[in-house]
C-alpha cells in the first residue's frame, strides 16, 4: 500500500475502503456507490487482504440474493410467497392515501405499489414521503379474503445510511494529515487518483462537495459531457437527489397545493438539476419566481403559507461550444434555457465552476487506493452543515468596499464550504486561507461577469482584497479572462498580484522591447507555449545552457525536443547555435536518457543545433542562460504541462492547448 492508505487506515480504521471493490461487487446492479459502499463496510473496511476477499464474497452474495432486478421482480416475489418473508433491497417512496387513511410505499424495481406502512417508520425516516430512498427491508406475504387487503408487509425496513459518526473523532484524526495530504484523501474518497489531477483542478473537484457542508448553497456547473458532473449527486450521499431539470415542478419542488405536501426542497440537503442546459428547454416561469426567492431568502409561499428549507441547488449541465466562442459570441450562460437565462435568477448562484476545465474522465483517474466509506463521510459532511465558517476569512483580509453585499455572501458561503472541508478542524494559516478566498471570489466573479454582460445595469465591481498582515492589494481574475481577454499576471515584488493588458511585442531583429519581469501561469491555464512565454528571448544568442534536473521521463525528453526546436526556429539563417543541458539521473534512467541524449545530438546538428549534455548532482534551480544578456528563470524547468491524453489527443500536439501546471517564469538582464 502506499505511504498515504497506510496512514489512513491507522487513523481512520473501519471507515475506509479500497476504492476498487465497489467495481468488483456491483456486477450489473443499477445501484448508486453508497449503497454498495455502505455493504463493503460492514465487511471490507480493513486493510487485511483476506478478510477483505472473505467480505467482497459476502457482498456479491448479499447483492446476487437481496437485490432487486427489474427484470427479476417476478422471481423476487415468487421467493417472498414461497418463503413467507424476505430480506430485498430496493428504492421506496412512500404517499399519504387520505382515503384510507395511511401511508402507501412504493418499490422501484419491485414493481409493487400502494403496499401499507407502518406510521411509526414514517416518523421515524420522513424522507421516505419524498422521491424515494434506498432501504434493506424485509417483506413478507400472507394471503387474505378480506376485501382490498394487500397481502404484501413490510416487516421491517432500514434506510441504508450510517447511523452515527463522531465529528469530534473525526476532526482530531484530520490532524495528523498535512493538507496535500488531506486533499488527496479527499479525492481519493470520492474515487479519483490525485496523481492525475493538478491542485486547481482538485479543488474544482472537491468545490462539488461544498454544497453537502453548506445550508442554501447555489452552484452551476456548465462544461464539455464526461467530466463527471452529475455523478458525484447521485452517487455520493443518501442526503442527495439528482433529478432532471426538465421534469421540475413546482410542487414537486417546494408544495403541493392540493394535499399540502412538502417537495424536495424539505426532505434533502442538496437538489441537484442534471442536464440543466438547453436553450429549447422549456421552464414554468412561475416556478423559477419561486427559486429566484428561495435561493436568496431560504424560504418558499404557496398559497398563503410561508416554509423554510435549507437544501442547496445545484445546476449541472453541457455547453455548446468552447469557451472562447462563448466570451467573443455571447456569454458563459448562454446554453441555459430562456426561462433561467435571467439575470435575477442567476444573481442568486453563488458560484460558477468552470467544468471546461476538467479533463474528461479516464480509466487512469480512477483510484484503487482507500477513500472513506462515501456513506461514513456523507454523515460527516451533514454534520458540518451546522457550522458556520464563512467569516473567517477576515482575521486576514479584508474585501474590497466595492463588493456588494450579495457577492460578498457568496464569496463567504464558498470560502466557509471549502474550509470545512479541507481544514474540518478549523486551523488555517494566511496561506491556507488566501488560496481559498482567491478560489471562492474567482467562482463568484465568473458569474458577475457573465451579468454585466447580459445587462449593462450591472456596474462592474473591484473583485480586490487587502492582506491585513501587509496591508497589499491582491486582485483576482477569473482563469478565462487571462486566457482569452488579452490580460496577463503579474507580481509586484511586495507580492500583490496585479493584472496587465497584454500587448503583441515585436519579435524582429532590432526591434525587440524585452523587459525584466515575471510571469505567472495559472493551474489549467491554456494558451502558453514555449515560444509566447520566452521565445524573444532566445532571439540573438548563440550559446544557451539550459539547466533543468529532470529531463529523463519520456514527456520530459518530448519537452526538451520541443525547446530545442524552437531555439532551431529563433536563431539566424545559417547560423549554428550552441545548446548545452545541464540536468540530474540516477541508475534506473541514465543509460536511456544517454542513448536518447545522443539520438538526439546527431538529429539537431542537421538544423544547425549543436547540443551538448552534462549531469551533476544537487542541482534544484531552473533557468535558461542566454550570451545575448538575459536570463529566464524557470519555477518548473521545462515541465510546465499537465499530463495529455496520448497520441490520439491534439493537446499532445499543440503546446497552445495543453493544460498548465501552476510555475513562475521571471526574466533577468544581466
Amino acid at each position: 500500500m502506499k505511504q498515504l492508505d497506510i496512514k489512513l487506515n491507522q487513523h481512520f480504521s473501519g471507515k475506509v475502503v479500497r476504492k476498487d471493490l465497489t467495481k468488483l461487487v456491483k456486477g450489473n446492479a443499477i445501484v448508486p456507490t453508497y449503497v454498495l459502499e455502505y455493504l463493503l463496510g460492514q465487511y471490507c473496511a480493513t486493510d487485511d487482504e483476506e478478510t477483505i476477499n472473505q467480505g467482497v464474497e459476502t457482498v456479491k452474495s448479499i447483492i446476487a440474493k437481496h437485490f432487486v432486478h427489474r427484470d427479476e421482480a417476478q422471481i423476487i416475489k415468487s421467493t417472498v410467497r414461497e418463503k413467507g418473508s424476505h430480506r430485498i433491497i430496493d428504492k421506496i417512496s412512500v404517499k399519504l392515501n387520505d382515503r384510507k387513511d395511511q401511508y402507501e410505499a412504493s418499490f422501484a424495481n419491485l414493481g409493487l405499489k400502494q403496499i401499507p406502512i407502518s406510521d411509526i417508520v414514517i416518523k421515524e425516516h420522513q424522507k421516505l414521503l419524498s422521491s424515494g430512498v434506498w432501504c434493506i427491508l424485509t417483506l413478507a406475504y400472507f394471503s387474505t379474503d378480506q376485501k382490498d387487503a394487500s397481502p404484501w408487509i413490510i416487516e421491517s425496513i432500514k434506510p441504508i445510511q450510517v447511523s452515527n459518526v463522531d465529528l469530534g473523532e473525526y476532526k482530531e484524526a484530520r490532524n495528523n494529515f498535512a493538507k496535500d495530504e488531506w486533499i488527496d484523501v479527499l479525492m481519493q474518497s470520492i474515487g479519483l487518483n490525485p496523481d492525475e489531477f493538478s491542485r486547481r483542478t482538485k479543488l474544482l473537484q472537491l468545490a462539488r462537495l461544498i454544497p453537502f457542508v453548506e445550508n442554501n448553497y447555489n452552484l452551476i456547473e456548465l462544461g464539455p459531457k464526461g467530466t463527471g458532473k452529475s455523478h458525484i449527486y447521485s452517487e455520493m450521499s443518501p442526503h442527495g437527489i439528482l433529478i432532471s431539470g426538465g421534469e421540475v415542478s413546482k410542487a414537486k419542488l417546494f408544495v403541493n397545493n392540493s394535499n399540502g405536501e412538502i417537495g424536495l426542497v424539505g426532505y434533502w440537503d442538496i437538489v441537484a438539476y442534471d442536464e440543466f442546459a438547453g436553450k429549447t428547454k422549456k421552464a414554468d416561469r412561475g416556478l423559477v419566481d419561486i427559486m429566484k426567492n428561495y435561493m436568496a431568502n431560504k424560504s418558499f409561499s404557496r398559497g398563503t403559507e410561508v416554509y423554510g428549507a435549507s437544501a442547496s441547488m445545484v445546476f449541472v449541465g453541457n455547453t455548446d461550444h468552447p469557451v472562447p466562442y462563448m466570451l467573443k459570441h455571447a456569454d458563459l450562460f448562454d446554453v441555459l434555457p430562456k426561462d433561467y437565462y435571467d439575470t435575477a435568477f442567476l444573481d442568486r448562484i453563488h458560484a460558477y465552476l468552470p467544468g471546461w476545465e476538467i479533463q474528461k474522465l479516464r480509466n487512469e483517474m480512477f483510484t484503487e487506493d482507500y477513500g472513506f466509506i462515501v456513506d461514513y463521510l456523507a454523515e460527516i459532511l451533514r454534520e458540518l452543515r451546522r457550522e458556520d465558517r464563512t467569516h473567517e476569512y477576515a482575521k486576514f483580509f479584508e474585501l474590497s468596499d466595492s463588493i456588494t453585499t450579495r457577492d460578498k455572501t457568496a464569496i463567504a458561503k464558498t470560502f466557509g464550504g471549502l474550509a470545512k472541508v479541507i481544514f474540518p478542524a478549523g486551523e488555517m494559516s494566511e496561506e491556507d486561507a488566501r488560496e481559498l478566498l482567491d478560489f471562492a471570489i474567482e467562482n463568484r466573479k465568473r458569474v458577475k461577469l457573465q451579468l454585466q454582460k447580459m445587462d449593462e445595469t450591472f456596474e462592474e465591481v473591484d473583485f480586490s482584497y487587502t492582506v491585513k498582515s501587509s496591508g497589499k492589494r491582491v486582485t483576482v481574475e477569473t482563469l478565462e479572462v487571462i486566457e482569452y481577454c488579452g490580460l496577463r499576471e503579474l507580481k509586484h515584488g511586495d507580492d500583490s498580484t496585479v493584472l496587465k493588458e497584454e500587448s503583441p511585442q515585436p519579435t524582429g531583429p532590432g526591434s525587440l522591447k524585452l523587459a525584466d519581469g515575471q510571469k505567472i501561469i495559472r493551474d489549467n491555464q491554456t494558451g502558453v507555449s514555449y515560444d509566447n512565454l520566452f521565445g524573444a528571448y532566445l532571439i540573438g544568442a548563440t550559446d544557451i545552457t539550459l539547466v533543468d534536473p529532470y529531463v529523463r521521463l519520456p514527456y520530459q525528453l518530448r519537452n526538451f525536443m520541443e525547446f530545442a526546436k524552437l531555439v532551431s526556429e529563433k536563431k539566424e539563417g545559417d547560423a549554428e547555435v550552441k545548446l548545452h543541458l545541464v540536468t540530474a539521473n540516477n541508475e534506473e534512467f541514465i543509460e536511456n536518457a544517454k542513448e536518447a541524449f545522443e539520438q538526439m545530438a546527431y538529429s539537431l546538428e542537421s538544423v544547425g543545433v549543436l547540443f551538448s549534455y552534462e549531469f551533476a548532482d544537487n542541482i534544484h534551480d531552473r533557468s535558461i542562460n542566454l550570451d545575448n544578456g538575459w536570463k529566464v528563470i524557470l519555477g518548473r524547468g521545462l515541465d510546465i504541462w499537465q499530463k495529455t491524453g496520448g497520441w490520439f489527443d491534439i493537446n499532445e500536439y499543440v503546446q497552445e492547448k495543453r493544460l498548465c501546471k501552476a510555475c513562475e517564469v521571471t526574466f533577468v538582464k544581466g
